[in-house]
């Protein structure tokens, strides 16, 4: 009689668990990648019935999103000097001629200091307020553990208007400071209440060797806890991130230009006879790359902070 193991799945399971993880892969994959592939198409091609899958690869999207365009009369055009590069060339076989750059780099930038600072402040006083939900007596822990969560539930909608006219009378509108701490103040009560369950993971008697030891408190939570919450910090942040990168509804309102995100700017970008769809995935093909960057550096932390905790002892 041939062992059997309970906990072992049969081949006809594994097989059906393949089709299935490689199926939701295609699913996710398929529109970054179309996205990515019309980010290379002419404009023609993007809009073209049926779809071109196979098609000449273009940098038209590319200059036309960090370009703006003037169209001139043919003759006009033909009273210019030869194109001196290759994108005024581009330009040039649609009838038009670069005018100045566009904004869409200024509006990246917005993103990566608006994000990755709202991320870093979330993340600072996160840890710091989790470590004390975990390893002190609170009064009224639980009301207030209910209390940080509650301000993730309101939709932006609920406190938009609320928000908007207070940033206004503060001065904050349309800056990167009032979008940081706007973002910090939603993004972290999702950091208390994950961080406080790496804490919580962590025995206490570390903490307690270190005392014995002669650390402080504080020197007892930088060398010790730290580093044995980091899987749980680089999982967080990573939320974290996701949140503030891809926020619409509060840029939409509190920003229109100093400290205004991708993410209301790539919608607007309209080419001369309609949307220019190239532009747009090139924009949205850059706009993904800073967060799959750092989503790819911290992977590994990510899947240990998901499983982290899963089984007691």
């Amino acid at each position: 009689m041939s062992a059997y193991s309970i906990t072992e799945p049969s081949k006809r399971v594994k097989w059906i668990a393949g089709i299935l993880v490689i199926t939701y892969a295609l699913v996710t994959i398929v529109p970054i990648l179309w996205i990515f592939a019309t980010g290379f198409k002419t404009p023609p091609d993007s809009i073209s019935y049926p779809p071109k899958v196979i098609f000449q690869p273009s940098l038209e999207g590319y200059v036309n999103l960090f370009t703006t365009r003037t169209r001139l009369a043919q003759e006009d055009l033909d009273a210019l000097p030869p194109p001196r590069t290759w994108y005024e060339a581009i330009v040039r076989n649609r009838n038009m001629v670069i005018a100045g750059p566009s904004r869409f780099g200024e509006r990246f930038v917005n993103s990566v200091i608006i994000g990755f600072g709202s991320t870093f402040l979330s993340i600072f006083l996160g840890t710091l307020a989790a470590y004390g939900f975990s390893r002190f007596k609170v009064p009224l822990k639980d009301d207030l553990l209910f209390f940080i969560l509650s301000t993730r539930m309101m939709p932006p909608v609920a406190v938009a208007i609320p928000i908007f006219l207070m940033y206004r009378q503060l001065g904050l509108s349309d800056t990167h400071l009032g979008m940081i701490l706007l973002y910090t103040a939603v993004n972290i009560s999702l950091a208390v209440w994950l961080l406080k369950g790496f804490i919580d993971e962590i025995p206490r008697e570390y903490e307690e060797a270190a005392l014995i030891d002669g650390y402080t408190r504080f020197q007892a939570f930088m060398k010790v806890v730290l580093p044995q919450a980091a899987t749980g910090i680089a999982s967080t942040a990573i939320f974290c991130l996701i949140f503030s990168w891809n926020e619409y509804a509060f840029a939409v309102l509190l920003t229109s230009g100093t400290a205004q995100t991708a993410p209301p700017f790539i919608p607007t970008i309209i080419g001369v006879g309609g949307l220019d769809w190239p532009a747009v995935a090139a924009a949205a093909s850059i706009f993904l790359l800073p967060v799959m960057i750092f989503t790819i550096l911290l992977r590994k932390h990510l899947l240990r902070g998901i499983t982290f905790g899963a089984v007691r002892k």
